[in-house]
């Protein structure tokens, strides 16, 4: 079934209903043509054909074409209401019971429903809404054949055969709004008195009485056990068009999709409108084209997502991941000072290791009027009783290595002037 939410936006089509009403052998047809949009319903044209069984079939389904082409809807099927006399309708509670499972039950029980013989009848069925229940329409196939027969032979196009309580409950619902939970309606039909019902007990209540008004209403609250002081409605006023009967029946026929699915015309006899058709396989090819798009444009759409999802993901994280970068470039320079200010400590101590060395090598006969110490480099210069030995000497340390005189000595009275320069070893 079609949502409530999507019911208005689809009510869209025009329809012809026939009610089929007055007794066996002297049958009149009374058809409406309504047209229906998501803004309302409208009766187009009413049509009615007095004694049709004994008028030549031509003559009247003639009427009924011209009827049809003034309208413009020559091609579209009508549904009819079969008479009263003629169909069974019944409903079943089959609570619990999977639709997979509707049919085998409904054909356990169908011959409890009726009184003819099982290859007699023809039945159709659907299930309610939102309930348990299932509405069971029966109609012996001789009836059903008969008035198949009249129609063909008349061209008149028909696409279902269905029952009065299957069309008003159908045209109530047809733009989504639910009825009031309690109704009450009648029509009256020459010597009888058609009523329609709706409660809480009873889902869909219809039956057809003799008595007079006010009796059949109080039978009609009982059956329905609503308050007997409800006020029955005219039908017409219920479904907002008249005649009721083939009003709703139009609208069943304009909407066919929002109706209940019950159909006793054989599949096979059935009529369906070329524009309908046309329009479900344009429709069809429209969906079949807008599929292909998206599963053509859905990897590009998809990329298109994943990247803007990376890149606000890479827009979330990059501050974080800036001030790690700044981080780590803090803890390189740190980590550089730290080795600067421990080679300045190294250097001092590796400086005053080198002096000590110098102080200890040297005999107390030497002495020293300059002393340069640099990182690479030691240059003294000085005053002892003989400058040769002191470059055995220094080499000799393991502190230094490669001692040279950078000037040859020079003699004086107390001794000889010495300018010695040597190379720190590495490590020291």
């Amino acid at each position: 079934m079609i949502p409530n939410a999507w019911r208005k936006l689809l009510a869209f089509g025009s329809g012809v209903g026939i009610e089929i009403a007055g007794v066996r052998g002297s049958e009149s047809l009374r058809v409406v043509a309504a047209r229906v949009r998501p803004t309302g319903t409208r009766v187009l044209e009413r049509l009615t054909i007095e004694d049709f069984p004994h008028q030549p079939a031509g003559v009247w389904g003639t009427n009924y074409a011209a009827f049809l082409s003034k309208l413009d809807l020559r091609n579209v099927p009508a549904t009819v209401l079969l008479p009263r006399q003629d169909v069974i309708v019944r409903q079943l509670a089959l609570p619990g019971v999977a639709p997979k499972d509707l049919g085998a039950a409904i054909a356990f029980q169908l011959d409890n429903l009726h009184p003819y013989a099982e290859d007699d009848v023809i039945s159709s069925w659907t299930r309610l809404e939102g309930s348990a229940m299932v509405l069971i329409a029966v109609a012996r196939r001789a009836a059903v054949e008969r008035y198949a027969q009249m129609f063909a032979e008349a061209g008149v196009k028909i696409g279902c055969f269905t029952c009065s309580a299957g069309s008003i409950y159908s045209a109530l619902r047809l733009f989504g709004k639910m009825p009031e939970k309690e109704i009450l309606a009648f029509e009256n039909a020459g010597e009888r008195v058609e009523f329609y019902g709706e409660s809480p007990a009873h889902p869909v209540f219809s039956a057809s009485f003799e008595a007079d008004e006010s009796r059949a209403a109080a039978l009609a609250c009982a059956e329905l056990r609503i308050d007997p002081a409800t006020e029955p409605k005219p039908l017409g006023t219920l479904v907002s068009g008249a005649p009721a009967l083939a009003y709703s029946a139009a609208l069943v026929s304009a909407c066919p999709q929002h109706a209940l699915a019950l159909n006793l015309l054989p599949a096979e006899r059935r009529d369906t409108s070329s524009r309908l058709a046309w329009i479900s396989a344009t429709t069809l090819a429209v969906l079949v084209c807008a599929l292909a798009g998206v599963l053509f444009g859905m990897p590009g759409y998809e990329d298109h997502r994943y990247q803007r999802s990376l890149e606000a993901e890479i827009a979330r994280v990059e501050p974080a991941a800036r001030r790690a970068a700044e981080i780590d470039k803090d803890v390189v320079v740190a980590r550089e000072r730290t080795v600067l200010l421990d080679d300045f400590r190294r250097r001092s101590k590796a400086d005053m290791d080198a002096l000590e060395e110098m102080t200890r090598i040297l005999p107390e006969q030497v002495w020293l009027n300059e002393l340069d110490l640099n990182r690479s480099q030691v240059l003294i210069a000085g005053e002892a009783d003989q400058a040769a030995p002191l470059l055995k000497l220094i080499d000799a340390s393991p502190f230094f290595e490669s001692s040279e005189f950078v000037m040859p000595p020079t003699r004086t009275q107390t001794g000889e002037n010495f300018r010695i320069r040597t190379n720190r070893e590495a490590g020291r």
